[in-house]
């Protein structure tokens, strides 16, 4: 394949000769992408298996696969809707005339993606991409080559490279992607790598929407529904093994409830991952990277003088030691303030969990924190879901549940503060990647040549006057 800077060049001619796709053009390309998704379902399955060491092929298709084609569906029944103009308001003094919104693509469009969902965070956004009429050029992890070949193989299926162009180099590579002249880049990953990136599209007056992570809080109240909640932290905690940007980071559970709910969520742990069933359904970290992070950020714990709980059968040296990336979930109790899985992002299936006596020291210490990507609320209780809808800062919120929201197809996605800037899914995806043009459009008869120079129009001047000091 030619270099970034020659596809780039191939990209932006292409969409200089066609600056403005048009519905059919669009449909199909949504058409086609589907239909290349469901041939090869099986065979994503198994390379995203391949890289993780073990992923099972019905987590792959409920986390990842499913949510693809949902997506397609949601955006093939909306982009005609979204690509009329948009009508605006006219003023008097300005009519006749009409105004409105003609949303146009951006251009050459670039996107940066992770290993830890590489199809969902490969084929998400570029269907927003493509559904907003742009050429696209991925950037995938080096950390994932069996999935980025079946991605390679199937995108070149439906697109000229001319259209859709994948990159799989190192980080040197991604260096010299995010520092290409886009019309827009949209980055995934952690809040460190998304500094650079931002600082690299900065010198080009690049426009970036960044997906980062943090440390996603789930705060679990005294009225909350213990074996529910319990079922829908171990879910959302455990789904990729918790490689999940918007994974609970760290538990804060009301006191009065602290030890039931803890045996609540060993419980809930056994159920969805039977100690027959664990080898199958449970993923394994990624990378050894991965692996050798999660032992250090365990030893470190226990070190601190921490509690650690494992919810499977066993303790975490035993599954970590042997070699393999199987981890099952550790909740970890009694950690001191200063430690690292309360400073850092821990993308793993450990959570830190402590108790507060009264939810104004909650909000109290959110105030302090990074704004997260996800808070997570669990209680019944109606005024205290407004009071952390409302005055708690995050990407998104999700009341009684965990992930949910990522998955709503007309909801937007994204951070802010730390955790991102910008949004996509839903309709902010097709307006993220496009430009919004506003269009003010007259006949040649209008009034407003009454404005015009020479000023010694008394009556004129007067009715003027009028106008801008009336109520």
């Amino acid at each position: 394949m030619p270099d970034l800077a020659q596809i780039f060049s191939l990209q932006q001619s292409t969409a200089r000769a066609k600056p403005y796709p048009d519905y059919r053009e669009r449909l199909n390309w949504l058409r086609q992408l589907e239909q290349q998704l469901k041939e090869q379902l099986d065979a994503l399955c198994q390379a995203l298996s391949e890289d993780f060491g073990h992923r099972s092929t019905e987590e792959s298709l409920r986390i990842e696969l499913l949510p693809c084609l949902q997506s397609l569906s949601y955006h093939r029944r909306r982009l005609k809707r979204w690509m009329k103009p948009q009508k605006r308001h006219t003023s008097w003094l300005f009519q006749p005339a009409r105004n409105f919104i003609q949303y146009q693509p951006k251009g050459v469009v670039g996107i940066m993606v992770p290993w830890n969902y590489p199809v969902f965070l490969t084929i998400g956004p570029l269907i927003a991409a493509l559904s907003a009429g742009n050429r696209v050029m991925l950037k995938l992890s080096e950390d994932t080559p069996a999935t980025n070949r079946c991605l390679q193989q199937l995108l070149a299926a439906v697109f000229p490279i001319g259209q859709v162009a994948v990159f799989t180099g190192d980080a040197e590579q991604a260096a010299v992607f995010a520092a290409l002249p886009f019309d827009h880049l949209l980055f995934t990953g952690s809040t460190a790598v998304g500094r650079k990136v931002m600082q690299a599209a900065a010198a080009q007056l690049t426009p970036v929407t960044l997906e980062l992570g943090g440390k996603s809080p789930a705060i679990v109240a005294a009225d909350a529904n213990l074996d529910v909640s319990a079922e829908r932290l171990v879910f959302g905690k455990c789904a990729n093994a918790g490689q999940t940007c918007v994974a609970p980071d760290y538990l804060w559970v009301d006191a009065k409830i602290q030890q039931p709910l803890l045996e609540a969520l060993t419980s809930a742990f056994q159920r969805l991952y039977p100690q027959e069933r664990l080898h199958q359904d449970f993923s394994w970290l990624c990378t050894e990277r991965q692996r050798q992070r999660m032992q250090s950020l365990l030893q470190q714990a226990e070190q601190a003088g921490a509690t650690i709980i494992s919810c499977a059968e066993h303790s975490w040296r035993h599954y970590l030691q042997q070699g393999s990336g199987l981890l099952p979930l550790q909740l970890v109790l009694n950690l001191p303030a200063e430690h690292a899985l309360w400073l850092e992002e821990i993308f793993g299936p450990i959570l830190p969990v402590k108790s507060f006596h009264s939810i104004d020291q909650v909000f109290a210490e959110l105030t302090t924190l990074p704004r997260p990507l996800a808070l997570y609320l669990f209680s019944a209780n109606k005024a205290l879901q407004q009071q952390f809808i409302r005055h708690s800062h995050s990407g998104g919120v999700c009341v009684n549940d965990c992930l949910m929201q990522v998955a709503q197809d007309d909801l937007p996605f994204g951070g802010i503060g730390a955790s991102g800037s910008g949004a996509y899914h839903g309709p902010e995806g097709f307006t993220t990647f496009s430009h919004a043009k506003a269009v003010h459009a007259k006949g040649w008869w209008h009034p407003g040549r009454l404005i015009y120079p020479p000023y010694n129009k008394s009556w004129l001047n007067s009715g003027l006057r009028w106008l801008l000091q009336r109520k």
